[in-house]
Order: C-alpha cells, then sequence, then structure tokens
C-alpha cells in the first residue's frame, strides 16, 4: 500500500505540472479560439528570461542576494511577457481576426519559431538554471502509519503547490471579477459578447497577458526541476494528451485531465512496464487521448469544437 501511494503521490503531482501547461491552451482557446502552439514557446521564452535576468540582476545592481535576484527576475520576466503576449495579440491575431482556423493554426506555428529564435537571439542557447530554492531530497511522510513511510520528493511537493495555487487564483479571477466574467462572456458567445459592449480586442489582449503568466510560472518550475533548455518546448506536446482528455474549452477539465494523465503514467509503468519491457510512461497519455478522440473528441468536459464554429 505505501509503494502505490508513493506512485499514486508522484503521479498527482507531476499531473499539476501538466495542467498547469494545459492550462495556457485552454485559456487563449476559449476566449478567442485559437489553438496556441506556440504555448510551448513561450514557456521556454519566459524560462530563459527568468534564469538569464537572475543571472544579470546581480551584476547590475551589486546585490548578491538570491531572494533578491529570483525576485527582480520574476517581476522583469512577468513583464517581458506581458509585452511578448501583447504585441503577439496587436501586431498579428488582430489581423487574422475571423479567418479560418487553419490559417490562425499556422500563425501560432510562425510565433512559435519566431519566439524560439528570438529567445536565443537575447538570452544565448546554453542550458541555464533556475534556482529558486525549491528543495531537492527526498523525504518520508505517515512513518508512523506504514513502515518505513511513503517516499515523497520535496522539489515536486513545491511545484504541486505553487501551481495548485495559481490555478486556485485563476478561477477565483474567473468567478469573482468583472474581467473574469467578461473573459467567460467572450468564451460562451463573441458576437453575444460584442452586443453589450464587451470589446474583444482588450479582452483578447488580457488573455493572451495571462496565459503568458502562466507560461511564466511553467517555464519557472520546469526550467528548476530539467534545466532551462531548447527541449523545453516539448513540455506543451505532453499537455496535448491533457486538453484533448479534459476537453479544450475546459479549465477544470485541463486541472482533471492533468491528474489523470499523471497518475495514470505513474501507476502503468510501474505495473505493467515490467511486463511489457518499459517505457509505457513514454506513450500512455498519447494512447489514452487517441482513444478519446475516437469515441468523446470534446473530452471530458468540453464542448463539441462544431457548436462554437
Amino acid at each position: 500500500m505505501a509503494f502505490f501511494l508513493e506512485t499514486l503521490l508522484g503521479g498527482l503531482m507531476t499531473g499539476m505540472l501538466y495542467a498547469l501547461v494545459a492550462l495556457g491552451f485552454v485559456l487563449i482557446f476559449k476566449a478567442s479560439g485559437v489553438f496556441n502552439f506556440a504555448q510551448g514557446a513561450m514557456v521556454l521564452f519566459a524560462a530563459l528570461a527568468m534564469a538569464r535576468f537572475a543571472e544579470w540582476i546581480p551584476k547590475w545592481t551589486g546585490i548578491d542576494n538570491p531572494w533578491f535576484a529570483n525576485g527582480s527576475a520574476f517581476i522583469l520576466a512577468g513583464v517581458l511577457m506581458f509585452g511578448v503576449a501583447w504585441l503577439i495579440e496587436r501586431l498579428v491575431l488582430r489581423h487574422l481576426v475571423n479567418q479560418d482556423t487553419a490559417t490562425l493554426l499556422m500563425a501560432t506555428l510562425g510565433i512559435t519559431y519566431f519566439l524560439e529564435g528570438l529567445g536565443q537571439t537575447i538570452f544565448g542557447s546554453d542550458i541555464y538554471k533556475i534556482d529558486i530554492g525549491m528543495p531537492k531530497d527526498p523525504a518520508f511522510i505517515l512513518d508512523s502509519v506504514f513502515e518505513g513511510g511513503i517516499l515523497v520528493n520535496k522539489e515536486d511537493v513545491v511545484a504541486a503547490v505553487i501551481a495548485a495555487a495559481l490555478v486556485l487564483a485563476l478561477s477565483l479571477f474567473f468567478q469573482k471579477t468583472k474581467t473574469g466574467r467578461a473573459l467567460r462572456a467572450v468564451a460562451d458567445d463573441h458576437q453575444a459578447a460584442q452586443s453589450i459592449g464587451i470589446p474583444l480586442g482588450r479582452i483578447w489582449v488580457i488573455v493572451w497577458c495571462v496565459a503568458g503568466v502562466v507560461a511564466l510560472v511553467a517555464g519557472m518550475i520546469w526550467g528548476s526541476k530539467l534545466g532551462v533548455q531548447f527541449s523545453l518546448t516539448t513540455v506543451a506536446l505532453r499537455a496535448l494528451p491533457v486538453i484533448i482528455l479534459g476537453g479544450l474549452t475546459s479549465v477544470p477539465g485541463a486541472i482533471i485531465g492533468g491528474l489523470i494523465i499523471g497518475v495514470g503514467e505513474k501507476l502503468s509503468e510501474v505495473y505493467l512496464g515490467p511486463f511489457v519491457g518499459g517505457g509505457i510512461e513514454i506513450w500512455f497519455a498519447y494512447v489514452l487521448a487517441l482513444v478519446f478522440l475516437l469515441f468523446r473528441p470534446q473530452g471530458l468536459f468540453g464542448e463539441k469544437i462544431i457548436d462554437r464554429v
């Protein structure tokens, strides 16, 4: 039982990180109908900015304090992501309003390559680290209940708590604020929202900025765990099965889908992997997503996309 709980907790914490990346896709699609393939590049760009600013700020200011460096780097990277999101909406997407889905998809692919190249030009192409003080050593919990206790990774716990806090903050933002209600109105019906005076352009800028902040937090966490390198853009590929499972139009679906994928990967690798030579964790999420595409393409909580067109 202890080993099962270890695997389950590890899966849940990994699933929260998947959900965090998937949330960026869902937010933009709900508000603008754009499937943002650039979300992975935004995560990479934000992580590069965070890592390099944390390295440069002590040299600029002469203050060699990690809390000051990381805090200042996070703020500067957040401002930069707001600027990037604003420019994407103003210079690209605003001119593609009412274009077909393929056109918007190709636009986000172009943004992906542009952000990757811009990030390499500004911040460099080496592997960088983000050290925000997350504990790296494991810990044993519930040792009074289970013999030997349950082994958990402290870094995964902290990362999951940060991801959960951001998801909660976004949920409150959407439910309790005037802007959040306007975002939900735009998500439900663009034309009806316009008819009551909600400015679509401003709403799209806001949602892209929120997605930029989500990308920054995701980049900070994944960069701390894996190091900041250009393969970080593949994190977005891990989020695709999550949004297929949970639903491309559902914020709760992104969360629950992430948890299901995270737990499913870990449990299948541990309990089924030995019988098939291992490697299940690599393809499990994509096979599960394929099953949903065949039998319930809108996901667990999403709308049928055809109803939105």
